[in-house]
């Protein structure tokens, strides 16, 4: 089993952990593929991962580094199976000491695979051509990159004009990016089964626009509005990004192929909403005077 190997080096004990996952690897028949900018951190040499198809992803970090991994894929529908060494680890499934449980169950077939929707933005310039494309599996964001100031955003859904945004900036999510940036602007959170993308502007500058959640199939576009279409860039999970200037569209549609999450134990989606997001009332904590 050929299992590509993603982390996260800015974690001080990342590379404890990887001799750890070398010394369990080869007794389960797993054969390791890294990306590049884990190669120092190995006690031996590894083959690259963008030079093999992998079977299966283990990212060692964070949501971040679950994210990085599932645009390292580019597009294809490899289960990735996410071990946090942060703290909220929304979307990984299993922890450091969990580890060896972990790929006992991977190399098993003992566990659920969660099918999320993600996005595909295709950037076309005013002369027609296509100047960037990107999948995002938690959303595709406009805003400013200068100083803090309102934008200008036209938006339209199929064709239908939603309406010119004026707003610190747009997010466009998935159900899966509907509890990260869409959230903390106003958004609502859209449970993994749904299949919708969601529009969420950041700080309007008006009540009368609000989050608008929209069909799987649709084509959302957004372009810039004079005069305030200087300094914009578009962000991919908060991790990849690329200027935008006026006359350039961007079309945020559903993405071809669908990102698989691994999810071990019987823990379900609103279990680890109300756990890892402390949702709910606050009466069962404890109260610290």
């Amino acid at each position: 089993m050929k299992v590509g190997v993603v982390g996260n080096p800015r974690y001080a004990d990342l590379k404890a952990v990887l001799r750890e996952f070398a010394a369990m690897a080869p007794g389960r028949g797993m054969r390791l593929l890294t990306e590049p900018s884990l190669v120092p951190l190995w006690d031996e040499l590894r083959p690259l991962l963008d030079e093999e198809v992998p079977d299966a992803i283990i990212t060692f970090g964070g949501d971040g580094t679950l994210l990085r991994g599932a645009r390292l894929l580019r597009g294809r529908e490899v289960p990735i199976l996410g071990v946090n060494l942060g703290r909220v680890g929304f979307l990984t499934t299993a922890t450091r000491d969990q580890l060896p449980t972990a790929l006992d169950a991977l190399v098993s077939g003992r566990y659920v695979l969660e099918r999320r929707l993600a996005l595909h933005a295709t950037i076309i310039s005013d002369e027609g051509g296509v100047r960037s494309e990107q999948v995002a599996l938690n959303d595709v964001a406009i805003h400013k990159a200068g100083v803090a100031r309102v934008v200008r955003i036209r938006l339209s859904v199929d064709g239908e004009e939603l309406g010119p945004y004026s707003a610190d900036g747009v997010v466009i999510a998935s159900p899966t990016g509907s509890t990260a940036y869409s959230l903390s602007a106003g958004g609502p959170i859209v449970a993994p089964g749904v299949e919708a993308m969601i529009v969420t502007p950041v700080c309007a500058h008006t009540l009368a626009v609000r989050p608008v959640v929209v069909p799987p199939e649709a084509t959302i576009c957004a372009e810039p509005v004079s005069p305030s279409a200087d300094d914009l860039l578009v962000s991919y999970d908060g991790q990849l990004g690329t200027t935008l200037t006026l006359g350039d569209r961007v079309y945020v549609r559903r993405a071809q192929n669908s990102v698989l999450l691994i999810r071990l134990g019987g823990e379900g989606y609103f279990t680890r909403m109300r756990t890892k997001l402390n949702w709910g009332d606050l009466s069962e904590r404890e109260v610290v005077r």
